[in-house]
């Protein structure tokens, strides 16, 4: 049987137009690395659940708000966002294909399959920049975590949607009075600023303790309106 201690066995590796993905499995968790980046594990997910959580605290009641995920990662925003009836719908946007399969009849499903058997749930295949950019949609809140943090960008273009511009593309897929939520690795004072800068208001950081070193944290905003 595989221990912590032994080197991680590769289930899957892909190359796609955003470089290399890996599915790895080390003894009991599995890994998603990216590009050489680790992004996520099983081992734990609470702060991948508070990020839902802390969305739909922020919206004080709205009735069946719609959320918009961006990154499937190990499915565990999903699978929370799924298992709490006050969500309407749930969009997830993930732009790597290997990700997606891993969930639909792969190893990750088990984490995933009943949130994708709901009919509120729907993944949606983009890049998330290129989405906020150009979709029609509008949702009541945004919850991101495609990143290790808004200064730790797995690719260099997902920086720009941390930015001024990048920002108000996500206010345009919000309705009025929406919350958009960042997942972070660590607190970062300077993108509260430009969270305020693009117009967000009751910005603040939530902070969530993590088994090992400093707490992850969730940056949230709202729309005016």
């Amino acid at each position: 049987m595989p221990t912590s201690n032994d080197p991680p066995d590769v289930l899957d590796r892909r190359e796609g137009p955003h470089g290399e993905v890996v599915l790895r499995r080390h003894g009991d968790l599995l890994e998603i690395i990216a590009n050489g980046c680790f992004l996520m594990d099983t081992s734990d997910g609470r702060s991948e659940r508070r990020l839902v959580d802390a969305a739909l605290d922020a919206l004080a009641g709205r009735s069946r708000p719609d959320v918009l995920i961006g990154g499937l990662g190990v499915g565990f925003s999903l699978a929370h966002a799924a298992a709490d009836p006050r969500w309407g719908g749930i969009a997830v946007v993930e732009r790597e294909h290997a990700i997606v399969e891993w969930h639909l009849d792969g190893p990750l499903s088990v984490f995933s399959a009943e949130a994708l058997a709901d009919p509120r749930a729907k993944i949606v295949e983009a890049d998330l920049v290129t989405y906020v950019n150009e979709t029609s949609d509008t949702f009541d809140a945004l919850c991101l975590d495609i990143d290790n943090g808004p200064g730790w960008t797995v690719t260099e273009g997902n920086g720009n949607l941390y930015s001024d511009a990048g920002l108000a593309s996500c206010a345009r897929v919000l309705r009025p009075g929406g919350v958009l939520a960042v997942w972070s690795a660590q607190p970062s004072p300077e993108f509260e600023e430009t969270l305020r800068n693009a117009g967000f208001q009751r910005v603040r950081t939530e902070e969530i303790p993590v088994a090992r070193g400093v707490p992850d944290v969730v940056h949230l905003g709202i729309r005016p309106g």
